[in-house]
C-alpha cells in the first residue's frame, strides 16, 4: 500500500513537471507602485458599466475599427477623447463568445512614444498605417489617398486613416501573463476563432 502511494506521488510530479516543461514563458511583471494602483483603480470604476455592455459603449459613441485581432480582442474607439486621462480610454477592447461581448482591456494610441510614460512602468506596442472600414475591417496603407472608398472584400465604407502609431494597453479587466501593459495576451486564445 505504501509503495502504491509513492509511486503515485512519483508519478504526479512526473506529470506536473512534463505538462509545466510545455507552457510558455512569460515575462515577469514588474511590481506597480500605489500611484499606478490607484489610477488603474480609477480607470477600473470609470469602465465597469462596460464590462459586459457593449450596447453601452456603443450608445457612449465607440465604434469598431478591428476584427478579432488574436491574442488582443475587437477595438472599439470613441473619436471624441483625445489625450491621456485614465478614466476616459480612446478604444476599449474587447472578446466575444457568441453573442456575449467582454471588456479585456483599455488602450490608448499615440503617434511616437511619450517622453514620460503615462503610467510608471508602462510598455508599448505598435499598429502600422492603415485604413479603417465601418464594419471593423482594415488594410494597411502608407497614406490615405491610397485607401479604397469600400473595403474590396467586405465592401464595408472607408472610416478613417491613421500614420503608424504607438499603442498601449492596459489589461484591466482580463488577467494577461505578461503583464497589465502586455501588448498581447496568451490567455484570449480561446476567443481567436470566434
Amino acid at each position: 500500500m505504501r509503495t502504491q502511494a509513492l509511486r503515485m506521488l512519483v508519478l504526479s510530479v512526473a506529470v506536473v513537471l512534463v505538462w509545466s516543461a510545455g507552457l510558455p514563458a512569460f515575462t515577469a511583471e514588474p511590481k506597480l507602485n500605489q500611484d499606478v494602483i490607484r489610477k488603474l483603480s480609477a480607470a477600473r470604476l470609470a469602465t465597469a458599466k462596460y464590462s459586459t455592455d457593449l450596447a453601452q459603449a456603443k450608445a457612449d459613441g465607440y465604434t469598431i475599427i478591428t476584427p478579432m485581432i488574436p491574442n488582443m480582442g475587437y477595438h472599439f474607439l470613441n473619436p471624441k477623447i483625445a489625450g491621456f486621462d485614465v478614466t476616459k480610454p480612446p478604444i476599449l477592447v474587447y472578446v466575444r463568445r457568441g453573442d456575449a461581448w467582454q471588456l479585456v482591456a483599455i488602450e490608448w494610441v499615440f503617434p511616437k512614444k511619450p517622453a514620460v510614460p503615462p503610467l510608471q512602468g508602462a510598455t508599448y506596442g505598435s499598429f502600422g498605417a492603415a485604413c479603417h472600414y465601418a464594419d471593423g475591417s482594415f488594410l494597411p496603407s502608407f497614406s490615405e489617398a491610397m485607401c479604397a472608398k469600400k473595403h474590396p472584400q467586405t465592401g464595408a465604407a472607408f472610416g478613417f486613416w491613421h500614420p503608424p502609431l504607438v499603442t498601449f494597453h492596459v489589461w484591466l479587466w482580463y488577467p494577461n501573463p505578461n503583464g497589465v501593459f502586455g501588448e498581447y495576451n496568451p490567455l484570449l486564445t480561446p476567443f481567436n476563432n470566434d
